[in-house]
């Protein structure tokens, strides 16, 4: 066999292996909460923390798009300045995501005075918004929703290769605590190569 289909054959090998290792970690739901108020972040995230669940958390919308490009579903508050209830914070953050990803589905978090601003936002994007006080059962019903949304979205859409790769090295990550060796065993790779992956991707 010439060195070119040795070439070819190696890039097919790879690329199967990366979908293969990306469907096994991307199985693992990844959740993003925005909210100011340190308490609901705990518990949203207590709420929604279960095995093969990984819940992130963000107290303000600056960076918003980077934390959440490689989640299923982003839980978000409408407002965030001290006083707000006008929601802008809320709907700028949620066209910003729209942007970046069109795919990602985002819940909406309000009071029962705010539920006009909920119902604005799903005119506007939103999948879903629950009310605080949540009931937590309900509310891992609705992101666990919320993640299967995005997901039939992003299947609809032409396979990247390398997004995948890239997303399934962050999943294996962040299942890990940033653990490159238990990361690189779980995506089938040495730590040599993992490494030089994660530098092609700027990870």
């Amino acid at each position: 066999m010439s060195a070119r289909a040795n070439a070819l054959n190696s890039l097919a090998f790879a690329r199967s292996r990366a979908a293969a290792y990306a469907w096994d970690v991307t199985n693992a739901l990844s959740y993003l909460v925005v909210d100011d108020d340190p308490d609901v972040l705990k518990a949203a995230v207590m709420a929604l923390g279960a095995p093969q669940i990984c819940v992130d958390s963000l107290p303000t919308t600056a960076g918003l798009e980077g934390r959440a490009a490689n989640c299923d579903a982003v839980l978000l508050d409408m407002n965030f300045a001290v006083g707000a209830r006008d929601g802008a914070e809320g709907f700028d953050a949620l066209t910003r995501l729209r942007a970046a990803d069109p795919a990602l589905s985002v819940v909406l978090m309000t009071t029962f005075g705010g539920v006009a601003l909920a119902v604005e936002a799903l005119k506007r994007g939103a999948v879903d918004f629950v009310l605080k006080p949540w009931r937590n059962e309900a509310l891992a019903q609705t992101m666990k929703a919320a993640a299967d949304m995005t997901a039939e979205r992003r299947a609809g859409m032409p396979l990247n290769l390398d997004a995948l790769e890239r997303r399934a090295i962050e999943r294996a990550l962040a299942l890990h605590d940033g653990n490159v060796s238990r990361a690189a065993a779980v995506l089938g790779l040495t730590r040599p190569a993992l490494y030089r992956r994660m530098e092609r991707h700027g990870l």
